[in-house]
This record gives C-alpha cells, sequence and structure tokens, in this order.
C-alpha cells in the first residue's frame, strides 16, 4: 500500500482521516522528515480524528504523551529527536509501549527501527513550493 499527497496547512484534517482510513489495520506510525515539515501537526491532526480530548503536545524532552481517544483507547506519542541511542530508547521501555496493541505515532524513529515489532507505516514529509508533500507506506516486518 502506498499512499501520496501534497496539501496546505488547512488541509491538515482531511490528510489525516485520509492516512487512517488508507491504513486501517496500522497502529504504529513512523514519522520522518526535517525539523519543520509538520510531523507534529500531522499527529495532532490524526488525534482530532480519533476524538483525543487531551492537548496534544511533542514530548520532545519527556520522550512520549500518552493521551486517551474515546474511539481508539490508548495512543502514545513519541519524540525522539533528542534521543542519542537505541539503548536510550529500551531505557524508556519503548518495547512495552508497542507491545500493548496502543496506537503508536513516532517522530525521529531513525534510531528505535529495528525495534518497531510489527508491520507499520512509515510516513516521509518534507515542505515543496510552500506545501507540505507526504509518502507514506506500509513496511512488513
Amino acid at each position: 500500500m502506498d499512499y501520496s499527497n501534497a496539501f496546505r496547512e488547512d488541509e491538515l484534517p482531511k490528510v489525516a482521516e485520509e492516512l487512517l482510513r488508507y491504513f486501517p489495520n496500522s497502529k504504529i506510525f513512523l514519522f520522518r522528515g526535517n525539523l519543520g515539515s509538520g510531523k507534529t501537526s500531522l499527529i495532532k491532526a490524526m488525534c482530532a480524528q480519533m476524538n483525543v480530548q487531551d492537548h496534544v503536545n511533542s514530548p520532545t524532552y519527556g520522550l512520549v504523551n500518552v493521551y486517551e481517544s474515546t474511539t481508539h483507547g490508548r495512543i502514545n506519542h513519541f519524540d525522539l529527536y533528542r534521543l542519542k541511542s537505541e539503548a536510550e530508547a529500551l531505557d524508556i521501555g519503548i518495547e512495552d509501549y508497542f507491545d500493548e496493541n496502543a496506537f503508536c505515532f513516532v517522530e525521529w524513529p531513525e534510531l528505535i527501527v529495528s525495534l518497531v515489532p510489527e508491520n507499520y507505516v512509515d510516513i516521509h514529509m518534507r515542505i515543496v513550493d510552500h506545501h507540505r508533500a507526504i509518502r507514506a507506506q506500509q513496511v512488513f516486518v
């Protein structure tokens, strides 16, 4: 499965809805892209589509935020930008988060891809001509 799209900031809710519909059997989403490419904004929009009532923001210093969705249960939101090694991810129990069958949205996943236990959606974002470009692909481990 493959999904590609270019969009404006005001189209984020539609893109979030499309991604969740396009990958209905996936619970782990890895978000890659440069600073400012819209990873956190897209995660906020996806959480809104999933009826999260909590305040959604990037867990840059705490590494993980946990939200509750009235329709999808628990959502773990990781920001691994400051992570220095895979060992640090293991120290915070990242494998336990993956094993609990909750949704996991992971920003800056480059150091932990080998720890992702099942199929996941790999999302690449970038800015092109004042629009955000997104490419999402299902990956099976």
